[in-house]
C-alpha cells in the first residue's frame, strides 16, 4: 500500500468548525490530525477544540476587511486571493511533503507545489467551472472583458476567474469530486477520468437520527437556502397543482428575494416557512419526506442528513449520490413541476414504501457515510494522488 505523505498543508477559505462547509473542514483537519499527517492548515477561523491550535493559522485578522464594502463576489474573490498568496509562500518556505487546496483559493500554491515537486489535490466543491458544456479556453464576453476600462478591470482582477480556476485543474494531481454528476462535468471538458476521485461526504449519525414516531400527517420538508437553483419554486407549484389532504411543505432556510414571486403566486395555507433553524435534525424529525429538486449541487448534505434521520426522499440527480432510486427515495429529472408532483403523489399514497426507503437510507448512512467513512476515503485519496505523482 501506498504511503501516506507525512508533512500536509491544507488551505481553505472557510473556517475549521460550525456548520455546511466549514464542517466539511472540521473533520477533514480530524483525520489528517488522528494519522498524525497534519503539518499546518490556513483557514479564516477556528471553531473547534479537537485540533491543537498551533496546528491551524486563523486568517481572521486579514488586510482584505478593508475592501469589505465591494459587492460579495469581488470581496470573497479577494479574500480567496488573499489565502492563496499566504499559502504559496508558506509552501515555498518548506517543510511540506503535500498539499490540499479548494477550487478557486489555490491557483499560486498550486504553481508553487508543481515548482517544488509536491504532489497535491484539489477539493471541488461543486462541477467543474464549465458546468459538463464545451468552451474555448477563452469565451467572447471574457474577451470583451478585457477591453473594459481601466477602473472596471481592476475591480473584476478581484474575481476569482474562469482561467485561474481551469488553470488549477491542470496543475493538481488528483481532482476530488462529490458525484458521477460532477465526475461528467469534468469528462465533457476532457479531464481524464484517471485524475479524478470520488469523495463523497459523510454526516453524524449520532446527532441526525429518526424520530422516535411519525407525523400525525403527511409532511415534506425542504432545507436549503430558498431559490431557484434547488428548485423552490417549482416545488411550490406542484405542491398548489397536488392540493393533498392532511399533508403540510415545510420550508427552512433563508428567503432569497429571487424566489418571493413564487411564494407569493403560490402560497397555500399548507406551506409553512420556519426560516434558518441551527438544528435542522428537529426539522426531519417532524417529516415524512425530505425533498430537493435541485439543477445543480456537489453533494448536498441535506440529503445525508435527512436519509440518517430516516426520511425517504425525492431528489435530482444534480443534487448528489445519496439518493438512489426506488431504494432510499426516488430520483427524478430537474426543473420539471410534472416530474416533482409525481413522485409526491407516488409517495403520498404509499406510507408502507416510505417507511422501508427511509430505513434503507439509514443504514445506508450507518454503513458508507459516517465521517469516519469519509475520513478514510480522504486518506485513500491523497494515497492516489502520490501514486499518481510516483511517491
Amino acid at each position: 500500500m501506498t504511503p501516506l505523505p507525512r508533512h500536509v498543508l491544507y488551505t481553505s477559505s472557510a473556517r475549521v468548525g460550525g456548520s455546511g462547509l466549514d464542517s466539511v473542514v472540521h473533520e477533514s483537519l480530524r483525520g489528517l490530525h488522528e494519522a498524525g499527517v497534519l503539518e499546518k492548515a490556513l483557514a479564516y477561523g477556528n471553531r473547534q477544540s479537537d485540533i491543537p491550535s498551533g496546528r491551524i493559522r486563523s486568517l481572521e485578522a486579514h488586510p482584505v476587511r478593508a475592501l469589505s464594502g465591494f459587492a460579495s463576489p469581488h470581496y470573497y474573490g479577494a479574500k480567496r486571493k488573499y489565502l492563496d498568496w499566504v499559502a504559496a509562500r508558506e509552501l515555498a518556505a518548506g517543510g511540506y511533503d503535500f498539499f490540499h487546496g479548494w477550487s478557486g483559493d489555490s491557483l499560486l500554491t498550486l504553481r508553487e507545489a508543481k515548482r517544488r515537486g509536491i504532489p497535491s489535490v484539489l477539493e471541488i466543491a461543486t462541477w467543474h467551472r464549465d458546468k459538463g458544456k464545451v468552451k474555448q479556453r477563452l469565451t467572447a464576453s471574457e474577451r470583451r472583458r478585457e477591453l473594459e476600462p481601466l477602473p472596471k478591470r481592476w475591480r473584476d482582477y478581484l474575481l476569482v476567474s474562469r482561467q485561474r480556476v481551469l488553470e488549477e485543474y491542470d496543475l493538481a494531481d488528483l481532482i476530488l469530486v462529490l458525484s458521477e454528476k460532477a465526475v461528467e462535468t469534468f469528462l465533457a471538458a476532457g479531464v481524464e477520468r484517471e485524475r479524478l476521485y470520488k469523495l463523497e461526504r459523510g454526516v453524524d449519525v449520532r446527532r441526525f437520527t429518526p424520530a422516535e414516531r411519525p407525523p400525525p400527517l403527511f409532511r415534506v420538508v425542504f432545507v436549503g437556502a430558498l431559490i431557484r437553483r434547488k428548485g423552490v419554486h417549482l416545488l411550490l407549484e406542484a405542491w398548489k397543482k397536488l392540493n393533498l389532504k392532511d399533508a403540510e411543505l415545510l420550508l427552512v432556510g433563508a428567503v432569497h428575494d429571487e424566489i418571493r414571486e413564487a411564494l407569493k403566486e403560490f402560497s397555500t395555507p399548507s406551506v409553512r416557512l420556519a426560516g434558518f433553524l441551527p438544528r435542522p435534525e428537529e426539522a426531519y424529525q417532524t417529516a415524512s419526506l425530505h425533498i430537493l429538486p435541485s439543477s445543480c449541487e456537489g453533494s448536498a448534505k441535506t440529503t445525508y442528513e435527512a436519509a440518517a434521520c430516516g426520511l425517504p426522499q425525492i431528489a435530482t440527480r444534480e443534487s448528489g449520490d445519496v439518493v438512489r432510486d426506488g431504494e432510499t427515495g426516488l430520483v427524478i429529472p430537474p426543473e420539471s413541476v410534472d416530474a416533482i408532483a409525481g413522485a409526491l403523489e407516488n409517495l403520498y399514497h404509499h406510507p408502507a414504501r416510505m417507511v422501508e426507503m427511509g430505513q434503507a437510507g439509514r443504514r445506508l448512512m450507518e454503513e458508507q457515510y459516517t465521517w469516519d467513512h469519509f475520513r478514510q476515503r480522504l486518506l485513500d485519496a491523497y494515497r492516489v494522488a502520490l501514486a499518481r505523482h510516483g511517491c
